[in-house]
């Protein structure tokens, strides 16, 4: 079978779903997953607490908080993509979680409701920061607890942001950079205490994932990202030679039909 071939029956047969759904098929169990249990452990919820997961997605943290708050807690999530809410709900069937479409900007919710506020992976998304970090603030309660995480950025994901500037368009790959830009520990602590919170902390450490073959990693990520919609814009032969490019990238964390490598993480705490 030809490149070309290979990599037109990778994309379009085997990834076929829509981006929320393949976030949680895919980039949850390889690094969502990991990193929220991680997240929720440092957080040391307590049973009853109540608990705000902004920027929910498709709810993995969310979940994982309302097993260690028991029925006598309360969970919220909040995430501004309706596409991601529409995953989240029924998987978390059966679980008593309040999910809200809204921003981070402008939440909903009353003042002082929560004990604690989580933030995976999302902040960086944020327009306004800033802003987003108040509003955390203002809906938790006195002494509340805020945790935000944000990825680093590596060798790793950088194969595959210069293989589709290369491939595609440098447009495209901005947004490849774009999951890794808030990853500067002095910028993230002065922002969260620009918000008011006190006893800011903002701590590193890198996290061992392991993810499927290189060709399969490739376009399960494009997948279920925002990168989707321009490759599929292109034709099988440029999808065939981005293919080539990151496989051969990723040579150096390809062992025993997959892959590992270190993800580096940021978590900011504070309280109200």
């Amino acid at each position: 079978m030809t490149a070309t071939g290979t990599s037109q029956q990778v994309y379009g047969r085997n990834y076929g779903g829509s981006a929320p759904e393949n976030y949680e098929r895919y980039f949850v169990p390889a690094i969502g997953g990991p990193l929220a249990a991680d997240l929720v452990d440092a957080a040391a919820l307590r049973p009853g607490e109540r608990v705000l997961d902004v920027a929910c997605g498709t709810g993995v943290v969310t979940r994982r908080t309302a097993e260690r708050v028991g029925a006598g807690g309360t969970v919220a999530g909040l995430d501004v993509n309706a596409a991601m809410l529409e995953v989240a709900r029924p998987l978390a069937a059966g679980v008593p979680i309040r999910w809200y479409e809204a921003s981070a900007e402008a939440m909903p919710l009353p003042d002082e409701t929560f004990d604690v506020v989580l933030c995976q992976l999302g902040l960086q998304f944020v327009p306004d920061k800033g802003a987003a970090l108040r509003e955390m603030r203002r809906v938790l309660v006195p002494g509340g607890r805020l945790l935000a995480s944000v990825p680093g950025p590596s060798e790793f994901f950088d194969v595959m942001d210069e293989a589709i500037a290369r491939r595609i368009d440098p447009e495209t790959a901005a947004f490849v950079r774009l999951v890794f830009s808030l990853y500067d520990t002095a910028r993230l602590e002065e922002l969260v205490h620009g918000a008011g919170f006190r006893d800011v902390v903002v701590r590193t450490h890198a996290k061992s994932l392991r993810l499927p073959a290189p060709a399969d990693f490739l376009w399960q990520y494009v997948r279920c990202t925002p990168l989707a919609a321009a490759v599929e814009q292109v034709d099988d032969e440029r999808r065939a030679a981005l293919e080539r490019d990151v496989v051969a990238g990723w040579r150096p964390w390809t062992e025993g039909g997959g892959m590992t490598y270190q993800q580096d993480v940021a978590v900011a705490t504070g309280r109200r």
